[in-house]
């Protein structure tokens, strides 16, 4: 990951010489607390910063100079468009047209908020706007986009040139994939239709497989936290819920509201296992949701714990900074190791799941088995 590395660098350098602090994403702390320029490190804080979604890319920071992208800003305020590049908000420290992002630690902390004329004092009475800007999320959402493309069409076309022949190239490297997500998990999940679904599966399969590796990537166009984003993986789970609404026959309603083999009492007068059966409904996609998000993010805060608790020992002692540091390396690369295993775990079970869903809503109950 872009940022572990970058991180991994600030301790060495201030490892090397004490009177070297780090600097974090555009943020500079000390574990000096005389330094009267600097702030006191807070590891909520950099671990915050880090996972959540930003206006500009940040590359480097080198001294109190930052190498970022600016990010088009895009707001609908009553009804106006305005359009712009984050760069006018240098970094937070500026406000444009009457708009400045908010860098305070409050609620708003991120989100581009409405300032009084020729100040940066938020109005407070102002509504904020509607926020359609390109954020850093979006932009790691358009590379994998990108990626999923490039690679798809390219294996298409290998398979219209290599038609009956062995697969080669990129087709030898995915087909093996392609063909676990259909064996392995859309025909024994969904059954004899599962054709259908296939389209819609090995999308989310693969968009989920590599954003979660482009995000371990360390350097620009990798590092997004895309499916560690709560927002990216609300979308992932409502298309799933939408299919599997659309696509839900008559039994798996009748199952839902007049379940077979339950004691009539448990149906009336208070319908106790209907009620139960159709919050199952929105509880699934709201599972697919949460799973991804949860272990995604948790694996981004579990390396930064790592690397904190070398700035965390090194406001209490230069000593215990040097102890602590090889431990803490050690296994903040042992667990970015298993970020690779779990960007396909994850793509795997959200694919595997939404595979059941669709087979438990269109599956075919005969009238023996209803009895």
């Amino acid at each position: 990951m872009r940022k572990y590395i970058l991180s991994l660098v600030l301790i060495i350098s201030a490892l090397v010489s004490q009177s070297a602090d780090p600097v974090v994403n555009g943020h500079e702390y000390s574990t000096k607390q005389s330094a009267e320029h600097t702030e006191e490190f807070n590891a909520g804080h950099l671990i915050i910063d880090h996972i959540v979604d930003t206006h500009e890319w940040h590359i480097a920071t080198f001294g109190h100079t930052h190498f970022t992208i600016p990010l088009p800003i895009i707001l609908l305020d009553q009804g106006k468009l305005v359009t712009f590049m984050s760069s006018r908000f240098n970094h937070g420290h500026s406000a444009y047209m009457g708009y400045k992002l908010e860098t305070e630690r409050n609620p708003n902390k991120g989100k581009i908020v409405k300032v009084l004329p020729g100040t940066m004092i938020t109005d407070a009475n102002a509504e904020k706007p509607i926020d359609l800007s390109i954020t850093k999320t979006v932009v790691g959402i358009f590379v994998s986009f990108i990626v999923l493309i490039l690679l798809f069409f390219a294996i298409a076309r290998s398979y219209v040139r290599n038609a009956g022949h062995a697969p080669k190239g990129l087709q030898s490297l995915l087909e093996p994939l392609i063909l676990f997500v259909r064996d392995d998990i859309a025909q024994p999940s969904i059954g004899k239709n599962y054709k259908k679904y296939m389209p819609f599966l090995l999308t989310t399969f693969f968009f989920i497989f590599f954003s979660n590796l482009i995000g371990l990537v360390p350097f620009f166009p990798g590092g997004a936290n895309v499916t560690g984003n709560i927002g990216v993986t609300l979308v992932l789970a409502l298309f799933t819920f939408i299919i599997i609404l659309v696509k839900a026959n008559k039994n798996y309603w009748i199952h839902i509201f007049n379940p077979p083999g339950i004691p009539w009492w448990l149906k009336f007068p208070i319908p106790l296992i209907p009620v139960i059966e159709l919050a199952g409904v929105f509880i699934k996609p709201f599972v697919l949701m949460v799973r991804l998000f949860a272990n995604i993010a948790a694996g981004h805060i579990i390396v930064l714990g790592f690397i904190a608790l070398i700035f965390i020992f090194g406001q209490m002692s230069t000593t215990m900074a040097y102890v602590v540091s090889p431990v803490s390396i050690i296994f903040s690369i042992f667990i970015g190791l298993l970020e690779l295993l779990v960007a396909f775990i994850q793509a795997y079970v959200f694919t595997m799941l939404s595979a059941l869903y669709f087979g438990m809503a269109t599956e075919e109950h005969s009238h023996a088995d209803t009895h």
